[in-house]
C-alpha cells in the first residue's frame, strides 16, 4: 500500500482531531497553529486522501447498560484464499463482532464480541457455526474489567518511523 507523506502540519491537525474529534474551522486552526484557511485547505486534502475514515464518540456504555465482551481466537479448517475471503465477509455482516484481526501463528483470527450477555453471546457463536465458515476451532475470553482503551498516539508512531 502506497503511504501517503505527511509534514508536521499535517501531524498536528491529525492529532487534533483524532484527540477532539470533528472541529470548526476556527478551533481546529487554533489547536494546529496554523490561521483557518489555510489549516482547512489542509484539512480537507487529508481527508480526501482517506486518512480520516470518521468521527465516532467514546460512549461509556457501563453507565448504560450491563453487556458481556468476549475476545475469540478463531483458527480455521482451510487456508486457501477463498476460505479467508468467505470467513471475513461473514464476519462483516455480524453487529455484535466489533473487532476482527487477521494474525499470524497459532490461531487465524482474534474477534472482540459484544453481546448483552453469555446467553446472547453463545446465540452469536452458534449461528457462526451453523454458516459453515470452516472454523476447525475457537476458544472463548470472557473480559472481567477494561484496563485501557485507546487510539495509538500518531506522534509515537511517527517518532518510529522515522528513526
Amino acid at each position: 500500500m502506497r503511504k501517503i507523506t505527511i509534514d508536521a502540519a499535517d501531524m498536528r491537525i491529525l492529532s487534533a482531531v483524532q484527540q477532539h474529534g470533528q472541529l470548526s474551522k476556527t478551533r481546529l486552526s487554533e489547536l494546529v497553529n496554523l490561521s483557518p484557511t489555510p489549516c482547512w485547505i489542509r484539512f480537507n486534502r487529508l481527508k480526501e486522501a482517506g486518512l480520516i475514515r470518521g468521527y465516532h464518540a467514546d460512549i461509556s456504555l457501563d453507565k448504560i447498560v450491563d453487556v458481556s465482551k468476549v475476545i475469540v481466537t478463531v483458527s480455521l479448517k482451510g487456508h486457501q484464499k477463498s476460505a479467508f475471503e468467505r470467513f471475513e465477509a461473514y464476519i462483516r455482516q455480524v453487529d455484535e463482532i466489533i473487532e476482527c484481526m487477521a494474525t499470524g501463528g497459532g490461531m487465524d483470527y482474534v474477534l472482540k464480541v459484544v453481546t448483552p450477555s453469555l446467553f446472547a453471546f453463545q446465540q452469536v457463536m452458534d449461528r457462526l457455526l451453523s454458516e459453515e465458515l470452516g472454523i476447525e476451532r475457537y476458544m472463548t475470553y470472557i473480559a472481567t474489567k477494561d484496563i485501557k482503551s485507546t487510539q495509538p498516539k500518531l506522534s509515537c508512531l511517527m517518532a518510529e518511523s522515522e528513526n
